[in-house]
């Protein structure tokens, strides 16, 4: 056990890659909550869309946006920073592009957008993770990675906000929303790229510039994990309003919560795990999640009325486990990779993440039917298991304890 980390304001936001960079990530996550959390609706009421197909074409590009991951890893493994995130910024800027290019009724139109949307989507976070760990080392770089995870969730969250105001204008009001969102692309991307920075990974302290690590139990693990994103998302509002009969305030209520804990907590809650090891912290936020997850089964089953106070009650707990497992898992792949496979593990990661965000939808609507055992039991039990291959995978070789 080691003594925590110390959060000065000045040092994070250096930490984070300089107040250029700071603003650059707020206006992309502003503009992202514009449209990213109503994608969906653009493609129902402005492109005259079919649900299924909407759904369809985005899955399709979110899982065809991960293909580019390996050539993402290989691109920052020859020293590119913050070249790569204004890249992945880009994308989302003709991906926004072709969408409001495209005409009502064609879906391959709305497919291929969502593709540049997905790709940058997914190349973001490991560039992101990639510059932050050039400017930034030990348990300094943990609290950047916090406080950017923080920064992009009140962005999201304001820009949602905007957008659910402007949503009553309809079909007109998604295309502005639109516009606005790829400006704002466009802006964060000058920005990220005039920081221009890079790295040489022969001279980085960090690793030893070997092959990148296997970490397959780490890797497998985090698709368990990485559904606890979507609880608040997908299974707690798909619970409250068909199984509970609540109304769809509630589910509201758990979003804002889950969104302004994230913003408060996510730094002071990393640097108070900074005393232990990064390993244990994740194999902590695993058993927390599995908890909340049990916990969600016990309110379930009180039905309609008390159900869910009950269900909002425990998402309190399941948002922790989120907290902890976003401080621990980015910070350990980047504490384990070495200097010159940085590129290519962070990607592998990504890999994993963006896996398990794809099928997580499908698992949790699969499962719900079946009752709260079916679902809830099988996330705790799947998430323990995860939790307990975390604490007992040996080191990688190599690599530094994490």
């Amino acid at each position: 056990m080691t003594t925590p980390a110390k959060i000065r304001p000045r040092a994070l936001v250096r930490a984070c890659g300089g107040p250029r960079y700071a603003v650059a990530l707020a206006v992309d996550a502003l503009g992202t909550g514009l449209l990213r959390p109503f994608l969906l609706l653009y493609g129902v009421l402005v492109l005259r869309l079919s649900a299924p197909v909407t759904g369809i074409a985005m899955t399709a590009g979110i899982v065809a946006g991960l293909v580019c991951m390996p050539a993402v890893g290989r691109w920052l493994d020859r020293g590119a920073r913050s070249t790569v995130v204004a890249a992945s910024m880009l994308v989302r800027v003709l991906g926004v592009a072709l969408l409001l290019a495209t005409p009502a009724g064609h879906a391959w139109l709305f497919a291929t957008a969502a593709l540049f949307l997905g790709i940058g989507n997914q190349a973001w976070p490991a560039a992101h993770a990639a510059l932050v760990a050039t400017v930034s080392h030990g348990r300094e770089r943990d609290a950047a990675l916090a406080a950017g995870r923080a920064l992009r969730n009140a962005g999201l969250g304001v820009g949602a906000l905007i957008a659910t105001v402007c949503l009553a204008g309809g079909a007109t009001a998604l295309q502005a929303l639109a516009a606005v969102t790829g400006l704002a692309d466009l802006a964060a991307a000058g920005l990220a790229w005039s920081v221009r920075l890079r790295a040489h990974p022969a001279a980085t302290p960090d690793g030893d510039g070997g092959p990148a690590p296997r970490m397959s139990a780490l890797l497998a693990a985090n698709v368990v994990y990485v559904f606890c994103l979507n609880v608040p998302e997908i299974a707690l509002p798909l619970i409250l309003v068909t199984q509970l009969d609540a109304s769809p305030v509630w589910s509201a209520a758990v979003f804002v919560t889950n969104t302004a804990l994230v913003v408060t907590l996510q730094v002071p809650v990393t640097v108070l795990m900074s005393r232990y090891s990064r390993r244990s912290a994740l194999a902590l936020a695993g058993v927390i999640l599995g908890a909340s997850y049990a916990g969600f089964l016990a309110a379930a089953s009180l039905g309609p009325g008390r159900g869910a106070p009950a269900l909002a009650a425990v998402s309190v707990v399941c948002t922790l486990g989120e907290i902890v497992y976003a401080g621990s898992a980015t910070a350990l792949v980047t504490h384990l990779a070495p200097a010159r496979a940085l590129g290519r593990t962070l990607a592998r990661f990504e890999l994993s993440t963006g896996f398990g965000l794809a099928v997580s939808p499908t698992v949790i609507t699969a499962l719900a039917p079946h009752g709260p055992t079916a679902l809830w039991g099988s996330l705790a039990t799947a998430t323990l298991l995860s939790a307990s291959a975390v604490a007992t995978a040996p080191a990688a070789r190599n690599a530094p304890r994490g």
